[in-house]
């Protein structure tokens, strides 16, 4: 190759330059987040992820770097959920029309339903969402579609935040589910609020259809889940382990939604 050894050897005991040394750092750094986000964070992620640890780095610095080390975040298909809002139940108005701008936790609760495949068969998860932190308050899984499945979710949310009577709006669509006596008579019992989607626009609960689409292309279509219970510990490790305390929030300024409500308390107290 036309190198004399002496040169080589030269070469080779050649200190490092800093520039090399720091772009090997944010290589170790970069693939750390990426690690800790079970592959999940895109660059925009990464970047504020690293910025919240004291590491100041670009996202276009933070894209290169993935590209070399072939680090891709996992993306799957959309999907589409469904309940059902033909019946002849007492539906609310929306009270909550779109402002999803919240000042504190246990103001606004939105909820919803969507459904796991499995090779056994659907499981259906019923979610309720704090709209001020996007922190899943509560939630419950189950083989049908009942209004059972909702009204776990929701005492589950109501025993973990025990919020002050009266409080709180409770907003969901117009499904059977919600709509039912034994709900409503719940919500009354908590002296929440009722709020409901306008018929036919998913744009009035987009913050827990949001959730549930992430969900989906993080952890449901990345895995072909052989049974109801194997998917049903795998979502709780995903919304108790993951979404709710490791997670960071776009909306909540790149902080997890635990992280985010445990700072306005904090506030509070001090």
């Amino acid at each position: 190759m036309k190198v004399s050894r002496s040169g080589y050897h030269k070469w080779v005991d050649r200190p490092e330059s800093e520039k090399t040394k720091r772009h090997k750092t944010l290589i170790r750094h970069v693939r750390k987040s990426f690690l800790e986000s079970r592959g999940l964070y895109g660059s925009p992620k990464i970047a504020k992820d690293l910025e919240r640890k004291g590491i100041s780095v670009c996202q276009k610095t933070v894209a290169r770097i993935m590209k070399e080390e072939d680090l891709r975040s996992k993306t799957v298909r959309k999907y589409k959920a469904t309940t059902n809002s033909k019946h002849t139940l007492p539906v609310y108005e929306n009270k909550l029309n779109q402002e999803f701008k919240v000042e504190q936790p246990n103001k606004v609760w939105v909820a919803d339903i969507t459904y796991i495949p499995t090779s056994e068969g659907w499981l259906y998860l019923a979610s309720v969402m704090d709209l001020y932190s996007r922190k899943i308050v509560g939630w419950s899984v189950d083989k049908t579609m009942t209004k059972e499945l909702v009204l776990t979710a929701l005492n589950r949310a109501h025993n973990r935040q025990q919020p002050p009577k009266g409080s709180v709006l409770h907003h969901s669509d117009r499904g059977s589910q919600y709509c039912s006596n034994d709900y409503q008579n719940q919500l009354k019992t908590y002296e929440m609020d009722v709020s409901m989607s306008r018929k036919g626009n998913c744009y009035d609960n987009a913050c827990i259809e949001s959730f549930h689409s992430v969900l989906k292309k993080e952890l449901i279509y990345l895995t072909k889940y052989k049974t109801r219970e194997k998917a049903k510990k795998e979502i709780y490790e995903y919304i108790e382990v993951f979404y709710n305390s490791k997670r960071i929030h776009s909306a909540n300024g790149y902080f997890t939604p635990s992280e985010y409500e445990r700072m306005y308390f904090n506030k509070k107290a001090s």
